[in-house]
């Protein structure tokens, strides 16, 4: 499994989100996009990092991007989650970890889903990714900064 790096092109991906809707990477061509991969629905950590991805919501959407969960969880798990915690933006279903695997997204110690986020520029190449598993709440305040680092270009 090769993890995808600065400076790569985004794979293509098909992928429902938790309305039952089909996401695809075309869907968000010509803007940036932030996909930020986390392990579990409802756990602390990652509702953490959903909520602060949401309570930012509006930043994102100044700065023009559009924002994305993901998680092997399924359809009705993502519903309740998003639902719960009012989570405006799509949470991908990657049931069988299709999309996880093309972007080399890895286990921590083998066991846990990591937590990775990836900043994507408009053209889909990827400008930045923060990788750590405990700290959910930085990996909005690092898109954020490299959001508009990419505005400023």
């Amino acid at each position: 499994m090769t993890s995808l790096k600065i400076g790569d092109a985004i794979p293509d991906f098909s992928l429902f989100d938790q309305t039952g809707k089909r996401r695809t990477k075309k869907e968000f061509q010509g803007k940036p996009l932030v996909l930020f991969f986390y392990p579990k629905d409802n756990t602390p950590g990652c509702t953490a990092e959903a909520c602060g991805f949401r309570d930012k919501y509006e930043l994102f959407r100044l700065l023009g991007a559009m924002v994305l969960g993901v998680n092997n969880d399924d359809l009705e798990s993502h519903r309740k989650f998003a639902e719960k915690n009012t989570l405006p933006f799509p949470l991908l279903c990657d049931e069988g970890d299709s999309l996880r695997k093309k972007f080399g997204v890895p286990k921590f110690l083998a066991l846990l889903d990591g937590r990775v986020t990836y900043v994507i520029d408009s053209k889909g190449i990827i400008r930045h990714v923060f990788e750590d598993l405990f700290n959910a709440p930085r990996h909005v305040t690092e898109a954020l900064t490299v959001l508009e680092a990419i505005k400023r270009d």
